[in-house]
């Protein structure tokens, strides 16, 4: 019967005793035809570039001049990964109770807007390095500035870059208060309505590639800063809790440290803090 549907047992689930597929269960079953146009329109969905392509002319190539947000980016990007020596450590982190935090908060905030995962990150690292101080500070000439404020920044994608407005004192704010501050920096970031005063200054940086569905990847330090965290996508995963196997909301997480201010040990305590902010958020009251 189910050969004669074309209906593919393996992919329905059985109502019947001990879980055998029944009759009723090939009857409900979409056929192939209804089912192939989602399939097929969800699979035709890909992102695109925000970069704006010159019309293709027939020329092998073009030239496109660098653009004013470019040419920084090259130019400050250029005074890190060479100067600065980079080194990199990661940690996996259980996401399931500030995914239950988020939830409920949302809840709360109703109409008042929401808190991403992002803007639960960027508190907890500001928290997190209150705890570190060595790690908020920037590399100078011939002296290291620790700074005793926390000022985040985030890296906003832009149509032709990338910019990293900041969220000052971020430290002393609520969840919500950064979470309406974070859309409406990169709401402005996007529309290049931002005032300088806003994109500098950060004393620690934030950037997630997540949303784009990128496990983990490591991110260039923006000088002066002796370090950023580079956040991937949070994705379900087997992992023995209590002796169980289970499915459980994983992120990793990956910090680049700037070994002339950062040691490893100093880094990787760091790090651990983090981790235990985000797995428990009631920590971050304390």
């Amino acid at each position: 019967m189910a050969k004669e549907a074309g209906v593919d047992l393996k992919l329905l689930t059985g109502s019947g005793p001990g879980g055998r597929v029944v009759k009723k269960d090939l009857e409900r079953a979409p056929s192939p035809a209804a089912s192939a146009g989602p399939t097929a329109a969800a699979a035709a969905t890909f992102p695109v570039s925000r970069f704006p392509f010159p019309e293709r002319t027939g020329a092998a190539y073009d030239d496109v001049p660098l653009t004013q947000i470019r040419k920084t980016i090259a130019k400050r990007l250029a005074t890190s990964l060479g100067p600065i020596p980079h080194f990199f450590l990661t940690t996996e982190v259980d996401m399931e109770r500030a995914s239950e935090a988020r939830e409920a908060l949302n809840q709360q905030l109703g109409d008042q807007g929401k808190v991403s995962f992002n803007d639960i990150i960027i508190k907890a690292t500001a928290h997190a390095l209150t705890k570190h101080p060595a790690c908020n500070a920037w590399f100078q000439d011939d002296h290291i500035r620790y700074w005793h404020e926390v000022h985040m920044g985030m890296a906003v994608a832009v149509e032709d870059g990338l910019i990293t407005p900041v969220i000052r004192n971020a430290e002393l704010k609520a969840l919500a208060e950064i979470g309406r501050e974070a859309k409406e920096l990169a709401e402005r970031a996007r529309n290049r309505r931002l005032q300088p005063n806003e994109y500098t200054g950060a004393t620690f940086s934030v950037s997630n590639l997540g949303m784009f569905d990128i496990d983990q990847f490591t991110a260039v330090i923006n000088p002066p800063e002796a370090g950023i965290i580079a956040v991937g996508s949070i994705v379900q995963k087997p992992v023995v809790v209590e002796g169980q196997l289970t499915a459980r909301r994983r992120m990793r997480i990956t910090m680049s440290c700037d070994h002339r201010v950062i040691d490893g040990a100093t880094g990787a305590a760091f790090l651990k803090t983090l981790k235990q902010m985000l797995e428990n958020p009631l920590a971050m009251l304390l």
